[in-house]
């Protein structure tokens, strides 16, 4: 289904806020989004490693579990054996400081890719903690990136010209877009064989989806014809609420099968996660929150074939 065509997720009607009634029974073979369950097959084992699939985690409403989701699902694809590389494209290091990265202090981040004079992406690298994941850090110094790309040809493809270098080493490079429509998440958009959006379960993000929906079709018409919507991941997903099962209903009946089975329910552990500067697959590998990134992680692997 093209998500260009769903411009009616505004015109959902909105669920009484609060009201709560007992969730629906487990045992009915229904998963989360209130269809049959599916068998996601184990990540096959790698030959080789790459060419990366880029992949733009994007949704210009703040506050959905973006970063969140890109951290824990690298972490995941790492685990499956994949490597991976994380990109820090949000001023606010928030990536960055989730993986016990002192980003303040840094003397090379993305802004030092994009603008003049450019470092070397080897040089912005970062290895973390967890094997087969690396980053590209970032600061508030990115700020300023957008006002200094507006003047240059090709502004729209500094992020992916910083890439190129490196697209052999991994199998999935992950950009984790900053709470806009700007120039940087046009660069991530420019360079990206797909978008992933996380999208917070509650209706006013339906109406979001639409304008985000928008502006993948006018960046893939005008900048990058291969650009696709990979799927939306559902999160902060409350079954008790009949709030939430309804927005999970419409968007199930508006995306169809671009809604991801895997869905991330609401959890303490994620805020301690990003006190503790760790994925939740390393912090707490067998909690709820870890099992539904590894299987998200599955399920992106299996719909990418790589």
């Amino acid at each position: 289904m093209d998500t260009t065509e769903a411009a009616p997720v505004g015109d959902a009607p909105a669920a009484p806020v609060g009201r709560t009634e007992a969730a629906p029974n487990d045992n009915t073979g229904l998963g989360p989004t209130g269809r049959p369950r599916r068998h996601i097959p184990e990540p096959p084992v790698l030959a080789s490693h790459g060419p990366a699939k880029i992949i733009a985690m994007c949704n210009q409403k703040g506050g959905v579990g973006k970063t969140t989701s890109t951290i824990n699902l690298g972490a995941a694809l790492a685990e499956c054996g994949r490597r991976v590389l994380l990109v820090d494209l949000d001023p606010q290091g928030a990536l960055s400081a989730g993986l016990g990265v002192a980003h303040h202090d840094l003397e090379l981040t993305v802004h030092n890719l994009l603008v003049e004079p450019r470092a070397d992406t080897d040089d912005v690298l970062i290895d973390t903690h967890i094997e087969n994941l690396d980053l590209l850090p970032s600061n508030i110094d990115l700020s300023a990136a957008e006002i200094q790309l507006v003047s240059e040809v090709g502004r729209e493809q500094a992020l992916g010209r910083a890439l190129y270098p490196v697209l052999e080493r991994y199998d999935y490079i992950l950009v984790d877009c900053q709470p806009s429509l700007g120039l940087l998440t046009v660069n991530a958009l420019a360079c990206a064989d797909s978008v992933l959006i996380p999208m917070e379960c509650e209706f006013f993000s339906l109406r979001g989806l639409a304008l985000l929906n928008d502006t993948v079709a006018k960046v893939r018409d005008r900048l990058n014809p291969r650009l696709a919507v990979a799927g939306i991941l559902v999160t902060m997903f409350d079954s008790r609420t009949l709030h939430g099962r309804e927005v999970m209903s419409r968007v199930v009946e508006v995306f169809g099968d671009l809604v991801y089975d895997s869905v991330i329910s609401r959890t303490v552990k994620f805020p301690e996660t990003s006190v503790a500067g760790e994925p939740i697959i390393t912090w707490a590998p067998k909690s709820g929150g870890a099992e539904s990134y590894r299987t998200l992680a599955r399920e992106v692997i299996h719909r990418a074939g790589h």
